[in-house]
């Protein structure tokens, strides 16, 4: 890499911007978006990204020699691109970095569940990936994650000193704002009133909690259904199934994967987010449904307290019972309703990428003056 100088000249594995996974795709559109906006005079290089990958304004790209495989893109096609753009500084935006030649790089590591949690994670029997994540933590030469629980994971699944790993917290798109929910643009077989939980349905979600939850509502009786947004990872056959078995089919609606706008819609028109889950790195949803001004109930599990502070409902995540007892009144109670959507407002506003791409850039700039 060539010395630090004027402006700075960061590169970044521009494959990120197309990654399958959406959360990667946020994470480096929008902290390169706010670094831009922040820094003008900074160059930022997208290294490998394809014509086709969407970047933010002002983002420069530089192809790469596609060698196949994860293995042969970072242990030839990565570090050879890289050089060749002679950065000051290169970001490795989640778990992969390359192999070899190219210094000094920050690694972004959102969570560890692969090795903390391997039982909940589908590449607990990939031994190359968590391989390659492996050597990728220990060769940079900073990390960044997304919360405090994070950097406590990172550090008991590696030998990596906590100081070398720097918390800087991720923020909602400004898209996600307060305003009324339109029920003709709301998903198939989605009717009002709902609970809505965002994410993946997979085990660690821990989907069935919420959904023994609405079971008990709905005997009360209280029409509310349980409505999930996001790919099924192979835990919806088991909701419907466990529905079906409590003969109340109605009380849960799979949407699967949903569009930007309409995921706004689906915020806009929920009662509440339900948040269950036993291991996040951060868990975005959760400030997505603050900032749209909705209340969140969260398990107190993982990073999931840190986020929601005092803002929100935090509960065990296996006792239905008491998650059943704390959403009733949030659905019946419009005063107590709208205490926690002012709360959640105000908590979500702490968050935002202007600030996520400040925190971000001073370690860039840092690593490349250190060098």
């Amino acid at each position: 890499m060539t010395h630090t100088r004027q402006p700075l000249r960061i590169g970044v594995d521009g494959r990120a911007f197309t990654s399958p996974a959406g959360g990667v795709r946020r994470y480096v559109f929008e902290l390169y978006r706010a670094i831009r906006e922040i820094a003008a005079d900074v160059e930022i290089v997208a290294v490998g990204a394809t014509p086709e990958s969407r970047l933010p304004e002002g983002l420069s790209r530089t192809g790469a020699i596609s060698f196949p495989t994860n293995l042969g893109w970072m242990a030839a096609s990565l570090p050879l691109a890289v050089r060749a753009a002679r950065v000051d500084v290169f970001h490795a935006p989640a778990y992969t970095a390359p192999l070899w030649g190219v210094h000094p790089q920050l690694l972004t590591i959102h969570d560890v569940s692969y090795e903390r949690r391997p039982e909940w994670n589908a590449y607990r029997n990939d031994r190359l990936r968590r391989a390659f994540y492996r050597r990728g933590a220990l060769a940079a030469d900073a990390i960044v994650t997304d919360s405090a629980f994070s950097r406590q994971e990172i550090a008991a699944a590696y030998p990596i000193p906590p100081q070398r790993i720097s918390v800087v917290p991720l923020a909602p798109a400004d898209v996600f704002t307060p305003g009324p929910c339109d029920p003709a643009r709301l998903p198939r077989g989605v009717t009002r009133p709902y609970v809505l939980h965002v994410g993946d349905i997979q085990v660690r979600r821990n989907l069935r909690t919420a959904l023994d939850a609405i079971l008990q509502i709905r005997r009360l009786p209280h029409p509310v259904m349980l409505v999930c947004a996001g790919v099924d990872r192979g835990e919806g056959a088991a909701l419907l199934a466990r529905a079906r078995d409590a003969a109340d089919p109605d009380a849960v609606l799979l949407t699967g994967p949903v569009a930007e706008d309409a995921l706004v819609n689906l915020y806009r028109g929920a009662l509440l987010l339900a948040y269950p889950s036993r291991y996040e790195g951060f868990g975005l949803p959760i400030l997505e449904a603050m900032r749209t001004g909705i209340p969140v109930v969260g398990a107190d599990a993982a990073s999931i307290p840190e986020l929601i502070g005092d803002a929100g409902v935090i509960l065990p995540p296996l006792d239905a019972e008491a998650w059943a007892a704390a959403m009733l009144p949030i659905l019946t109670d419009e005063g107590r309703r709208q205490a926690l959507c002012a709360r959640s407002l105000a908590r979500a506003a702490e968050y935002s990428w202007k600030r996520t791409g400040a925190a971000t850039l001073a370690l860039l700039r840092e690593l490349a003056e250190r060098s």
